[in-house]
Protein backbone atom coordinates (compact mmCIF):
# COMPACT_ATOMS: atom_id res chain seq x y z
CA UNK A 1 0.00 0.00 0.00
CA UNK A 2 2.84 2.38 0.79
CA UNK A 3 4.21 1.88 -2.72
CA UNK A 4 0.90 2.97 -4.26
CA UNK A 5 0.47 6.12 -2.19
CA UNK A 6 2.20 9.21 -3.56
CA UNK A 7 2.56 11.82 -0.82
CA UNK A 8 2.84 15.54 -1.60
CA UNK A 9 6.37 16.81 -2.11
CA UNK A 10 8.28 19.90 -3.22
CA UNK A 11 8.20 18.57 -6.78
CA UNK A 12 4.56 19.76 -6.87
CA UNK A 13 5.94 23.31 -7.03
CA UNK A 14 8.34 22.65 -9.92
CA UNK A 15 6.21 20.91 -12.57
CA UNK A 16 7.52 20.28 -16.10
CA UNK A 17 7.19 23.00 -18.73
CA UNK A 18 3.97 23.13 -20.73
CA UNK A 19 4.75 25.93 -23.20
CA UNK A 20 7.92 27.53 -24.58
CA UNK A 21 10.25 25.04 -22.91
CA UNK A 22 13.88 26.11 -22.86
CA UNK A 23 13.11 29.78 -23.55
CA UNK A 24 12.97 32.80 -21.19
CA UNK A 25 9.17 32.63 -21.58
CA UNK A 26 8.86 29.02 -20.38
CA UNK A 27 5.52 28.35 -18.73
CA UNK A 28 4.73 25.51 -16.36
CA UNK A 29 1.47 24.70 -14.58
CA UNK A 30 2.16 27.11 -11.73
CA UNK A 31 2.89 30.00 -14.07
CA UNK A 32 -0.32 29.28 -15.98
CA UNK A 33 -2.25 29.30 -12.69
CA UNK A 34 -0.68 32.67 -11.91
CA UNK A 35 -1.71 34.06 -15.30
CA UNK A 36 -5.25 32.68 -15.03
CA UNK A 37 -5.81 34.15 -11.56
CA UNK A 38 -4.42 37.51 -12.68
CA UNK A 39 -6.88 37.53 -15.59
CA UNK A 40 -9.69 36.63 -13.18
CA UNK A 41 -8.69 39.52 -10.89
CA UNK A 42 -8.61 42.01 -13.77
CA UNK A 43 -11.91 40.71 -15.16
CA UNK A 44 -13.57 41.00 -11.74
CA UNK A 45 -12.71 44.67 -11.31
CA UNK A 46 -13.43 45.45 -14.96
CA UNK A 47 -16.94 44.01 -14.62
CA UNK A 48 -17.43 45.62 -11.21
CA UNK A 49 -16.40 49.12 -12.28
CA UNK A 50 -17.19 49.30 -16.00
CA UNK A 51 -20.48 51.19 -15.49
CA UNK A 52 -20.67 52.21 -11.83
CA UNK A 53 -24.04 53.22 -10.41
CA UNK A 54 -24.66 55.66 -7.56
CA UNK A 55 -26.41 52.85 -5.69
CA UNK A 56 -24.18 49.82 -6.28
CA UNK A 57 -25.70 46.42 -6.99
CA UNK A 58 -24.40 42.96 -7.69
CA UNK A 59 -20.74 42.65 -8.59
CA UNK A 60 -20.20 46.42 -8.27
CA UNK A 61 -21.36 46.19 -4.67
CA UNK A 62 -18.89 43.36 -3.97
CA UNK A 63 -16.05 45.29 -5.60
CA UNK A 64 -16.79 48.48 -3.68
CA UNK A 65 -17.06 46.59 -0.40
CA UNK A 66 -13.70 44.92 -1.06
CA UNK A 67 -12.02 48.23 -1.90
CA UNK A 68 -13.73 49.85 1.08
CA UNK A 69 -12.27 47.21 3.37
CA UNK A 70 -8.73 47.92 2.17
CA UNK A 71 -9.31 51.67 2.41
CA UNK A 72 -10.91 51.71 5.87
CA UNK A 73 -9.19 48.81 7.63
CA UNK A 74 -5.67 49.11 6.19
CA UNK A 75 -4.88 52.39 4.41
CA UNK A 76 -6.81 54.90 6.54
CA UNK A 77 -6.38 52.91 9.76
CA UNK A 78 -2.58 52.89 9.54
CA UNK A 79 -1.73 55.96 7.45
CA UNK A 80 -4.62 58.31 8.15
CA UNK A 81 -7.05 59.77 5.64
CA UNK A 82 -4.62 61.88 3.61
CA UNK A 83 -1.75 59.41 3.29
CA UNK A 84 -4.17 56.50 3.13
CA UNK A 85 -5.73 57.92 -0.03
CA UNK A 86 -2.27 58.52 -1.47
CA UNK A 87 -1.10 54.94 -1.01
CA UNK A 88 -4.43 53.15 -1.49
CA UNK A 89 -3.61 52.06 -5.08
CA UNK A 90 -0.44 50.19 -4.12
CA UNK A 91 -1.98 48.69 -0.96
CA UNK A 92 -5.08 47.54 -2.85
CA UNK A 93 -2.93 46.07 -5.62
CA UNK A 94 -0.87 44.08 -3.12
CA UNK A 95 -3.94 42.95 -1.15
CA UNK A 96 -5.93 41.71 -4.13
CA UNK A 97 -2.92 40.19 -5.89
CA UNK A 98 -2.12 38.10 -2.81
CA UNK A 99 -5.78 37.26 -2.24
CA UNK A 100 -6.57 36.07 -5.76
CA UNK A 101 -3.29 34.22 -6.29
CA UNK A 102 -3.80 32.46 -2.97
CA UNK A 103 -7.41 31.59 -3.72
CA UNK A 104 -6.43 29.18 -6.47
CA UNK A 105 -5.15 26.90 -3.71
CA UNK A 106 -8.69 25.78 -2.86
CA UNK A 107 -10.23 25.79 -6.36
CA UNK A 108 -10.90 22.21 -7.56
CA UNK A 109 -8.65 21.00 -10.39
CA UNK A 110 -6.20 23.85 -9.70
CA UNK A 111 -5.52 23.24 -6.02
CA UNK A 112 -2.29 25.19 -5.74
CA UNK A 113 -1.35 28.78 -5.00
CA UNK A 114 1.39 30.27 -7.15
CA UNK A 115 2.46 32.17 -4.03
CA UNK A 116 3.65 28.81 -2.69
CA UNK A 117 6.67 29.22 -4.97
CA UNK A 118 8.99 32.01 -3.94
CA UNK A 119 9.04 34.03 -7.16
CA UNK A 120 5.80 35.98 -6.74
CA UNK A 121 6.24 36.64 -3.00
CA UNK A 122 9.66 38.11 -3.81
CA UNK A 123 8.11 40.40 -6.43
CA UNK A 124 5.40 41.59 -4.03
CA UNK A 125 7.91 42.10 -1.21
CA UNK A 126 10.18 44.02 -3.60
CA UNK A 127 7.29 46.34 -4.50
CA UNK A 128 6.62 47.01 -0.81
CA UNK A 129 10.36 47.48 -0.16
CA UNK A 130 10.81 49.95 -3.02
CA UNK A 131 7.71 51.93 -2.05
CA UNK A 132 8.48 52.45 1.62
CA UNK A 133 12.15 53.26 1.00
CA UNK A 134 11.26 55.62 -1.83
CA UNK A 135 8.81 57.42 0.45
CA UNK A 136 11.41 57.84 3.19
CA UNK A 137 14.20 58.93 0.83
CA UNK A 138 11.93 61.40 -0.97
CA UNK A 139 10.88 63.03 2.30
CA UNK A 140 14.19 63.10 4.17
CA UNK A 141 16.93 62.48 1.60
CA UNK A 142 18.96 59.28 1.46
CA UNK A 143 21.43 59.82 4.27
CA UNK A 144 19.02 61.40 6.74
CA UNK A 145 16.46 58.67 6.08
CA UNK A 146 18.98 55.88 6.66
CA UNK A 147 20.35 57.61 9.77
CA UNK A 148 16.86 58.22 11.19
CA UNK A 149 15.92 54.58 10.51
CA UNK A 150 18.88 52.96 12.23
CA UNK A 151 20.03 55.40 14.93
CA UNK A 152 18.00 55.22 18.13
CA UNK A 153 18.11 58.63 19.85
CA UNK A 154 18.66 59.07 23.55
CA UNK A 155 20.74 55.97 24.23
CA UNK A 156 24.33 55.87 25.54
CA UNK A 157 27.02 55.97 22.86
CA UNK A 158 28.34 52.41 23.46
CA UNK A 159 24.88 50.98 22.81
CA UNK A 160 24.89 52.39 19.29
CA UNK A 161 27.51 49.81 18.30
CA UNK A 162 24.94 47.14 19.17
CA UNK A 163 21.71 48.86 18.10
CA UNK A 164 22.75 50.31 14.74
CA UNK A 165 23.52 46.90 13.12
CA UNK A 166 20.34 45.44 14.64
CA UNK A 167 18.20 48.31 13.34
CA UNK A 168 19.84 48.17 9.91
CA UNK A 169 19.24 44.44 9.52
CA UNK A 170 15.70 44.74 10.89
CA UNK A 171 14.71 47.64 8.62
CA UNK A 172 16.49 46.95 5.36
CA UNK A 173 16.94 43.17 5.29
CA UNK A 174 14.43 41.41 7.51
CA UNK A 175 11.37 43.35 6.37
CA UNK A 176 11.36 42.12 2.75
CA UNK A 177 12.67 38.71 3.84
CA UNK A 178 9.86 38.13 6.35
CA UNK A 179 7.21 39.40 3.94
CA UNK A 180 8.43 36.90 1.35
CA UNK A 181 8.90 33.87 3.58
CA UNK A 182 5.68 34.34 5.58
CA UNK A 183 3.53 34.33 2.46
CA UNK A 184 5.37 31.54 0.68
CA UNK A 185 5.65 29.24 3.70
CA UNK A 186 1.98 29.55 4.66
CA UNK A 187 0.74 28.77 1.16
CA UNK A 188 3.26 25.97 0.67
CA UNK A 189 2.26 24.34 3.96
CA UNK A 190 -1.43 24.74 3.18
CA UNK A 191 -1.08 23.07 -0.21
CA UNK A 192 0.89 20.14 1.23
CA UNK A 193 -1.69 19.57 3.97
CA UNK A 194 -4.64 19.66 1.57
CA UNK A 195 -2.94 17.32 -0.89
CA UNK A 196 -2.08 14.99 1.95
CA UNK A 197 -5.65 14.79 3.25
CA UNK A 198 -7.33 14.39 -0.14
CA UNK A 199 -4.70 12.00 -1.50
CA UNK A 200 -5.21 9.88 1.59
CA UNK A 201 -8.97 10.04 1.01
CA UNK A 202 -8.56 8.76 -2.55
CA UNK A 203 -6.22 6.04 -1.38
CA UNK A 204 -8.50 4.79 1.39
CA UNK A 205 -11.66 4.85 -0.76
CA UNK A 206 -10.29 3.39 -3.98
CA UNK A 207 -7.04 1.55 -3.29
CA UNK A 208 -6.94 0.39 0.33
CA UNK A 209 -8.21 -2.93 1.60
CA UNK A 210 -11.90 -3.11 2.48
CA UNK A 211 -11.25 -2.88 6.22
CA UNK A 212 -9.38 0.40 5.82
CA UNK A 213 -11.93 2.24 3.68
CA UNK A 214 -13.58 3.67 6.80
CA UNK A 215 -10.49 5.83 7.36
CA UNK A 216 -11.35 7.65 4.14
CA UNK A 217 -14.30 9.27 5.93
CA UNK A 218 -11.97 10.78 8.54
CA UNK A 219 -9.41 11.99 6.00
CA UNK A 220 -12.21 13.52 3.89
CA UNK A 221 -13.64 15.32 6.93
CA UNK A 222 -10.17 16.55 7.89
CA UNK A 223 -9.58 17.77 4.34
CA UNK A 224 -12.88 19.66 4.29
CA UNK A 225 -12.17 21.21 7.68
CA UNK A 226 -8.68 22.23 6.63
CA UNK A 227 -10.08 23.75 3.44
CA UNK A 228 -12.23 26.07 5.57
CA UNK A 229 -9.18 26.92 7.65
CA UNK A 230 -7.17 27.55 4.47
CA UNK A 231 -9.81 30.05 3.32
CA UNK A 232 -9.14 32.01 6.50
CA UNK A 233 -5.37 31.77 5.93
CA UNK A 234 -5.78 33.00 2.35
CA UNK A 235 -7.53 36.14 3.54
CA UNK A 236 -5.22 36.68 6.51
CA UNK A 237 -2.09 36.46 4.36
CA UNK A 238 -3.44 39.13 2.00
CA UNK A 239 -4.46 41.30 4.96
CA UNK A 240 -1.16 40.91 6.83
CA UNK A 241 0.96 41.55 3.73
CA UNK A 242 -0.92 44.76 2.88
CA UNK A 243 -1.10 45.83 6.54
CA UNK A 244 2.64 45.43 7.08
CA UNK A 245 3.32 47.32 3.86
CA UNK A 246 1.20 50.19 5.21
CA UNK A 247 3.03 50.03 8.56
CA UNK A 248 6.42 50.17 6.83
CA UNK A 249 5.29 53.15 4.74
CA UNK A 250 4.12 54.91 7.89
CA UNK A 251 7.44 54.22 9.62
CA UNK A 252 9.29 55.65 6.61
CA UNK A 253 7.11 58.75 6.66
CA UNK A 254 7.93 59.28 10.34
CA UNK A 255 11.51 58.05 10.37
CA UNK A 256 12.66 61.15 12.24
CA UNK A 257 10.43 60.25 15.20
CA UNK A 258 12.13 56.85 15.60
Amino acid sequence: MAAEFHPPSLSDFFPPAILFEGTPFELDRLMLVRIVMTVVLLAFFFLAMRSPKIVPRGIQNVGEMALGFVKDQIADEVLGKEQGRRFLPVLATIFFAVLFLNFSGIIPFINISSNARIGMPIVLAAIAYIVFNYVGIKKYGFFKYVKSSIVVPGVPLPLHFLLIPIEFVSTFILRPFTLTVRLMANMLAGHIMLVLFFSATQFFFFEAAAGMKVFGIFSLAAGFGFTLFEMLVIFLQAYVFALLTAVYIDLALHADSH
